[in-house]
């Protein structure tokens, strides 16, 4: 690194507050220190006081859409008369002490982020606090489906998102990446349906509707999750298998049969598997994400099920994150990149490993035109790897710029240093970190003297990191594959579609070709590309959505406005709602997005919700 870089980086990195976590703050260093330190901007606890163990004992009533209870912590206490947890639309009846001492407790102003701060008056040689509560049926991270919103239209179903603030809306924590516990849950539910956890889970269900769950390994109270409904699982392998209802199964074990595979590869690239099993619970399409990275059980979105495991790049990036974000975790959200940037680069070298590295490539190319959309349509402050999100939801800062921008800083390293020796500092990140949490300061303290100094490299980190959009040394993709598409992209435009030769095409190529298509098309051309490779009936959802941002671009929705409508109340998954009501009102066509989202916001997560109302301004 040359000397202007260097001072950047260092005037940079002064400015840079370090994050605490709890095994760094200064009363953890001393035992009589009674300072209260905050850990973390979007937590209200506090670092003399920290959980360690959770107890949790819910019931289920469908009835009443609630879950009612106790949350019983072990905590580490540093000499504290105070607890404070966060909590947000929870009902709070009563605290003790020791399990059966009451104590006085407190609910402190609101905040439309963050919720309430729950104060408990405990004693300095206090170790165990039990809350009894309940929640309410519009709390943000527990949506109810009824049976109508289910896949075999049976029985309702349930599940939890906790990522990255919603914890706290149905189990009162102390919800901070920064806080790792271990934890072990008794769930009651109707005796016809199951519960899982990301935890140990059974394989049958109960004949008295109790389950009994243990998660050993301390993880961030955002990991803790559930599902309840009609549920069956199946075997991949011997460390793998599936969760889903009973007519989703079969299909579910054929698009996810190369896990176990997967697993083999991770563990041969970067180190041993730390979670014992690795299992999948394919939910209802409400789901407002892909994946989501839960120890021990990925919850997946149906939309991936195309048919023929081409979008199971979703499952090989759930998975990284059993290294990256599970077993070394951002410390805050403004440190979101350590999670997502390492798990996209994990991710490709999995499918690369198992596919090819042309198949890699095409990943990328996409990645990258993911993250120049994000780039182009971002406030230039959100497009630094590392955030500020002070007062803000810090959903605000998950965006293509924490999962690609980061992966390509990481993609510039490896070039910088050669695959093996990165690989080899890789591994070692992972190891050194298992089981805590760096945020990025320690990062790039860690990565300068591991990596940096010892292989002489010269890369500008603080542009990287601290500064905006995307770097002129940003590494080159480029895929022969793609190549090919464009020039069809080009053939389409001035030929007939019907000529063009796709029958090797794979759904990436699809993709492709579908996002440079002109968007001044007219009508008969769309028509004719629309009937030439069924586009608008495409049973591949990232292909329907694609398409559909199209079609609404170039004003040939009103062709296909049945699919789309049929599409956006069916699926809640954010990445393609988003798209497409922007579309709907960038192209002067708000009130037919609005009048789909009258229709569809009763199927979202609460998630989805928040984000569709802001964007189209509903109240």
């Amino acid at each position: 690194m040359n000397t202007i870089k260097n001072l950047t980086y260092l005037f940079l990195t002064i400015l840079l507050l370090p994050q605490c976590t709890p095994e760094q703050t200064p009363n953890n260093q001393n035992k009589t220190n009674t300072k209260s330190t905050l850990l973390d901007e979007h937590s209200f606890a506090k670092s003399d006081a920290i959980t360690k163990h959770l107890k949790l004992n819910l019931t289920a009533d469908f009835d009443k859409k609630t879950l009612t209870g106790y949350a019983r912590y072990k905590i580490q206490n540093q000499n504290a008369t105070k607890i404070i947890f966060d909590t947000k639309d929870l009902n709070i009846t009563s605290v003790t002490l020791e399990r059966d001492q009451k104590t006085g407790f407190k609910l402190g102003a609101k905040d439309d982020h963050l919720g309430q701060p729950l104060e408990i008056d405990i004693l300095p040689t206090t170790k165990e606090v039990t809350i009894y509560y309940a929640t309410n049926p519009t709390s943000e991270a527990v949506q109810w489906l009824t049976p109508q919103q289910t896949a075999d239209k049976k029985h309702p179903f349930l599940f939890t998102q906790g990522q990255a603030i919603l914890t706290r809306t149905w189990i009162p924590c102390q919800d901070s990446p920064g806080i790792r516990m271990s934890y072990d849950a008794d769930i009651t539910v109707p005796k016809d349906l199951m519960a899982v956890m990301s935890a140990s889970n059974p394989t049958e269900k109960s004949a008295d509707g109790k389950y009994h769950f243990e998660m050993k390994q301390p993880i961030p109270p955002y990991l803790i999750a559930m599902a309840i409904g009609d549920l069956e699982f199946g075997e991949i392998g011997a460390h793998t298998g599936i969760y889903a209802e009973p007519s989703m199964l079969k299909k579910s074990l054929y698009e996810f049969g190369d896990t176990e595979k997967m697993l083999v590869a991770a563990e041969e690239m970067y180190g041993k598997y730390l979670w014992d099993r690795y299992d999948i619970i394919v939910l209802p399409p409400s789901f407002p994400f892909g994946g989501m990275e839960n120890p021990r059980l990925t919850f997946a979105t149906p939309t991936v099920i195309a048919g023929d495991r081409s979008l199971t790049s979703l499952i090989a990036h759930e998975l990284a994150h059993s290294w990256s974000g599970n077993l070394v975790t951002n410390a805050t959200w403004n440190d979101f990149w350590l999670n997502e940037g390492f798990t996209v680069y994990f991710e490709r070298r999995i499918m690369e490993k198992l596919y090819g590295a042309e198949y890699a490539e095409m990943l990328s190319l996409l990645g990258y035109q993911d993250l120049e959309a994000d780039v182009n349509d971002l406030e230039s402050h959100d497009t630094h790897l590392h955030l500020n999100l002070a007062g803000r939801n810090p959903d605000d800062g998950m965006t293509d710029i924490a999962y690609e921008k980061g992966y390509f800083f990481l993609k510039l390293l490896e070039e910088k240093v050669g695959r093996e020796k990165f690989d080899k500092w890789l591994s070692n990140y992972f190891k050194e970190h298992a089981f805590k949490t760096i945020n990025t300061k320690q990062f790039i303290e860690y990565l300068t003297e591991s990596l940096i100094k010892p292989n002489n490299v010269e890369v500008d980190i603080a542009e990287w990191v601290y500064g905006p959009g995307i770097p002129n040394n940003c590494p080159k993709v480029i895929s022969d594959r793609f190549n090919l598409v464009d020039a069809a992209v080009e053939q389409v435009e001035t030929g007939s579609a019907a000529t063009i030769k796709t029958r090797a095409w794979s759904p990436h190529e699809w993709l492709h070709f579908i996002r440079h298509l002109p968007t001044d098309l007219s009508e008969a051309k769309m028509k004719e590309i629309d009937n030439a490779f069924t586009f608008s009936k495409s049973t591949n959802c990232e292909i329907q959505a694609a398409w559909y941002e199209v079609s609404i671009k170039n004003g040939y929705f009103k062709n296909n406005l049945a699919d789309i409508e049929k599409f956006l109340i069916v699926v809640g998954r954010r990445k393609f709602l988003t798209p497409l009501y922007r579309a709907f009102k960038e192209s002067g066509n708000l009130e037919t997005g609005r009048a789909i989202y009258a229709k569809a916001k009763g199927n979202y997560h609460a998630i989805s919700v928040q984000t569709m109302d802001g964007l189209l301004g509903v109240e």
